[in-house]
């Protein structure tokens, strides 16, 4: 892709996409510029991976041939006030959580094209999760050419409106909860007596492992946890104790816990 990108908002989620899109070659460092209102920060993520530092939304905006929205959501709406007349005829993706097309649609002009997509943090590695609002008006050869871009980020989905949220709160929040996990089972494995740093590596790629052979083999989980469990073996009895102590119930909630709270 040769076109120039600008990022609005420089937080988290958008590192991740521009560290993904540089460190996998799929964007020079030239290519891509953001803006975000605090200055210090964004000169010092620019320094770190190359990319341009704008100093106003204008610049941004006119400098790049397709934006991305990265701001909080609650932002959204001040933002688009003074970029709508910057975004007509252009081409914009939204990243802010709950501003689906039906919401962004009063607030741009038009002619702007445009589409929300919900990325996640592994994105910076190329094993992320992207996903894309079926409902957008972008033109048909520039969809294309930004779902293939995205794609060299992880795997690329579209989802009808009704489902985005639910996505999002899987593939959004739930690397969070698999940290909270990968955690936990290195202070197991520090407590008896692995170093640090190797009971990081090895429970990292365990579960990298484990989700790696599920989606290669497109097996149920159960069917691949029945697997381990040897009857009267260790692993059964570790089970036994997660479901115990409420494993399944506890990821249940906590998708609830998002489901049911406000966007921010």
């Amino acid at each position: 892709m040769e076109k120039t990108i600008s990022f609005i908002g420089m937080g988290n989620m958008a590192l991740a996409m521009a560290r993904g899109f540089i460190r996998l070659g799929r964007l020079t460092p030239t290519q891509i510029c953001a803006y975000a209102p605090n200055q210090d920060k964004l000169q010092k993520n620019a320094s770190a991976i190359g990319f341009t530092a704008c100093q106003s939304l204008d610049r941004a905006l006119t400098s790049s041939d397709l934006s991305i929205l990265c701001c909080k959501p609650y932002q959204v709406e001040a933002v688009l006030k003074d970029a709508a007349p910057l975004l007509k005829g252009k081409p914009l993706l939204c990243v802010a959580a709950g501003w689906n097309y039906e919401r962004l649609t009063p607030l741009l002009l038009p002619d702007t094209r445009f589409q929300f997509i919900m990325p996640n943090t592994p994105a910076m590695t190329g094993e992320g999760v992207l996903l894309f609002e079926e409902r957008h008006s972008l033109a048909e050869e520039e969809r294309r050419e930004i779902m293939e871009l995205f794609g060299s980020l992880g795997m690329v989905r579209e989802l009808p409106s009704s489902l985005m949220e639910i996505g999002m709160a899987v593939t959004g929040c739930g690397p969070a909860f698999v940290d909270l996990m990968l955690e936990a089972f290195a202070d197991a494995a520090v407590k008896y007596g692995l170093p640090r740093p190797l009971a990081y590596e090895l429970t990292s790629q365990m579960v990298l492992g484990s989700a790696r052979l599920q989606l290669s083999t497109g097996r149920h989980p159960g069917q691949l946890k029945d697997e381990v469990c040897s009857p009267g073996g260790t692993t059964i009895l570790g089970v036994d104790a997660l479901e115990k102590a409420g494993l399944r119930a506890a990821c249940l909630e906590a998708i609830d816990a998002v489901m049911k709270g406000p966007v921010k």
